[in-house]
């Protein structure tokens, strides 16, 4: 093969190259490394959880009448037990919540009262904020109650894994489907858009300021502003969070719900 030969090979093989890197840059940062997906969402899905734990969280409570804070402590155990007692303001000091399984009580020290929570009150707000008493009873894990898969956006970033959640056929979930923004590497999510039939947005998660407690790092706010609802919203703030105080089983209890 004569010289030009030679050149006209050179050529075409970097031109093939050029195009090929051409095509790869086209496609999103985040579609060229995306992780199994399972993976993604298992991770999700721990973020918050293990055996058992404790925290103090500072829940802000926001709407278009009135503002407020409530200071609280929170025992968990796996995915089945909670325990939330307020500790401030002063006027609501012992309020408990006791979730075990899919059934709730209301502690009021006030009246000395324990309250179960019917199923028709579920979907009722918990302490007058956007979180209704079913999100903290709710048993649902992506892993096991959704089907999903990747997908995009059309405010997307092409630095941000995008994931559309979809429950499984006979599950109780009141959302048509969930849409996760997650960061590559880190698998940590930025929001979660919560939608009804029809396409219609109802609510969204977002989280940020990510600190590390023991040794995982999480986001440390959770902010949940629903949809039409102006000026509302509910900011959920972990000051502190303990992944490795073992919390016993006889701790979630009602005997122990009026305890203070």
């Amino acid at each position: 093969m004569n010289h030009h030969g030679h050149l006209l090979r050179r050529t075409g093989c970097l031109f093939g190259l050029c195009l090929l890197l051409a095509v790869v840059s086209a496609v999103p940062l985040a579609a060229q490394k995306r992780p199994p997906i399972d993976d993604v969402v298992k991770r999700i899905d721990d973020l918050y959880r293990a055996d058992s734990s404790y925290g103090v969280l500072l829940m802000n409570i926001t709407n278009p009448h009135w503002k407020r804070s409530l200071r609280m402590r929170v025992w968990t155990k796996g995915t089945e037990k909670t325990l939330i007692r307020i500790l401030e303001p002063e006027k609501e000091r012992g309020v408990g919540t006791l979730r075990i399984e899919n059934e709730m009580w209301n502690y009021l020290p006030k009246t000395n009262k324990v309250i179960k929570i019917p199923p028709s009150m579920m979907m009722s707000s918990w302490m007058g904020s956007d979180f209704n008493n079913n999100d903290l009873v709710s048993e649902f894990t992506f892993v096991k109650d959704y089907r999903f898969e990747y997908t995009e956006v059309d405010d997307g970033d092409e630095n941000t894994l995008y994931i559309k959640c979809t429950p499984r056929e006979g599950r109780p979930i009141v959302w048509e489907y969930v849409v996760m923004a997650v960061i590559p590497g880190s698998l940590i999510p930025k929001w979660q858009r919560f939608y009804s039939e029809n396409d219609e947005l109802m609510r969204t998660m977002y989280y940020r300021d990510i600190k590390t407690f023991n040794g995982r790092e999480i986001p440390s706010v959770i902010e949940l502003i629903p949809t039409g609802e102006k000026e509302n919203s509910t900011v959920l703030e972990y000051l502190e969070l303990d992944f490795e105080q073992a919390v016993p089983d006889s701790f979630f209890t009602l005997r122990n719900l009026r305890k203070f």
